[in-house]
């Protein structure tokens, strides 16, 4: 009877339901495989597309010159930010305005008129202060923010405020820098107010009716540091 049971028909359809049962192993092994090749590429893409770079670094540097002062020609003048390093001394350098007076202070040094000078020629006389209490002061001086070089227009113009006074400028150039005029201004009664060596504000008359004709070309005037042009 066993030789009936597992005759070669049997045997054959054996043989076939465990190709069957080979081939769908297979194949569901497969699938799995490339799900799961695709669920981890998508991660890394995912990734790549949100990471967010690195900020770059910040370079270790002294802070830059202003624009235009050069150490050997610009005058220092009241309210300028001065940058002054002692090498190797970080208790004597100092960042720091220059006052209403004109002075600074500066440890071991104490008070140095800064108004006037170079940064070159303060420079060279804090040097000589700081060589009597240490042999080889390396002393740099850098004017980090100018305030001194400005002029003022007030009253009835388009755009009053400071302005920087970095070249040649006339009242008529000061006039044009701020917008020109507003409606109503008075046109003939513009003046400026000048501060004198004595502290005393001198009044400069300007009539910009004639100015413009060719008439009183004295008003014209060039404009100083803290000038303010008057426009009634």
């Amino acid at each position: 009877m066993d030789s009936q049971k597992w005759g070669p028909g049997n045997r054959a359809v054996l043989v076939l339901t465990l190709l069957v049962l080979v081939g769908s192993w297979v194949v569901a092994a497969s699938g799995q495989n490339s799900a799961n090749a695709a669920s981890g590429a998508k991660p890394e893409s995912a990734s790549a597309d949100t990471a967010e770079p690195s900020p770059p670094a910040t370079p270790d540097t002294t802070p830059p010159r202003v624009a235009g002062v050069q150490p050997d020609s610009f005058v220092i003048g009241t309210e300028d930010i001065l940058n002054i390093n002692v090498w190797k001394e970080p208790e004597v350098s100092r960042i720091l305005p220059v006052r209403p007076d004109g002075m600074i202070t500066l440890p071991l040094v104490g008070e140095i008129m800064a108004k006037g000078q170079t940064p070159t020629q303060l420079k060279n006389a804090i040097t000589e202060e700081l060589k009597k209490y240490m042999s080889d002061p390396q002393v740099t001086v850098m004017v980090t923010e100018v305030h001194s070089l400005t002029f003022n227009v007030v009253g009835l113009v388009m755009k009053p405020g400071y302005y920087p006074l970095t070249r040649r400028m006339t009242v008529l150039d000061a006039i044009a820098l701020s917008g020109g005029f507003q409606p109503f201004a008075k046109q003939k009664k513009v003046y400026v107010l000048r501060s004198s060596a004595n502290g005393k504000q001198v009044r400069l008359p300007f009539n910009y009716k004639d100015v413009i004709k060719g008439k009183r070309p004295d008003e014209n005037i060039e404009l100083q540091p803290r000038d303010t042009v008057v426009v009634p």
